[in-house]
């Protein structure tokens, strides 16, 4: 399977993790969208060019949270990481809303401003508390994100919350959080290395943009 995705964005790590998870290989492509030969490739199998897209024997998916769900429905062996259950299932479901709609849209409206060398304003910042509020209330109910066990709305979720070393964001007021993300992580494989490579590439793309 190609995987065209860029490593620093939080949407395209949740296929990487739920790949890690599930004992898959993505044949990872990076893509960077904003080179016009790159982005011209991309639109030949994705219209909107966006990433992460991935390639599937032909069978071309795009957008983070199709991208997560297909692989689960396709190659688990079970369904664990995304619950059949009606009920349980809409619960990931709303999870998965909750990140792309309001937590993770708080979070890269601020660090696009950052990133720009703008300071985020105090309004957006109370909203990103607002969306942190809700997500530390929703860990007080179970200890994952979603059922009492790990789904790919812990791992979207995971990615957004590790976006906030961005912003140096401060997670001690937020204990149910900090003890979420070292529990969803310990069960992901080989997610410190990952996490290294993050980090780097991070570190590589602020300093392109000095």
């Amino acid at each position: 399977m190609d995987y065209y995705y860029s490593l620093i964005s939080p949407p395209c790590q949740s296929a990487i993790l739920v790949a890690k998870k599930l004992g898959i290989t993505l044949n990872l492509k990076k893509t960077n969208v904003h080179d016009p030969v790159e982005r011209d490739a991309l639109t030949k199998l994705n219209p909107q060019h966006t990433i992460p897209t991935l390639v599937d024997n032909g069978h071309v998916v795009w957008e983070s949270y199709a991208i997560v769900t297909y692989l689960v429905e396709v190659y688990g062996k079970d369904d664990t990481l995304y619950p059949k259950d009606p009920k349980v299932r809409s619960v990931v479901n709303q999870r998965l809303f909750f990140d792309i709609g309001t937590l993770y849209k708080q979070i890269i409206d601020i660090i696009h401003l950052v990133v720009k060398k703008e300071q985020p304003t105090d309004e957006q910042m109370e909203k990103l508390k607002k969306a942190m509020d809700l997500l530390e209330h929703f860990l007080t109910e179970r200890s994952y994100a979603a059922a009492d066990h790990l789904t790919v709305a812990d791992i979207c979720l995971l990615g957004s919350v590790t976006a906030l070393n961005w912003l140096k964001y401060d997670l001690e007021p937020f204990p149910h959080i900090k003890g979420w993300v070292a529990r969803v992580t310990g069960e992901i494989p080989d997610y410190a290395e990952f996490r290294k490579d993050v980090e780097e590439a991070t570190k590589a793309y602020v300093a392109s943009k000095k």
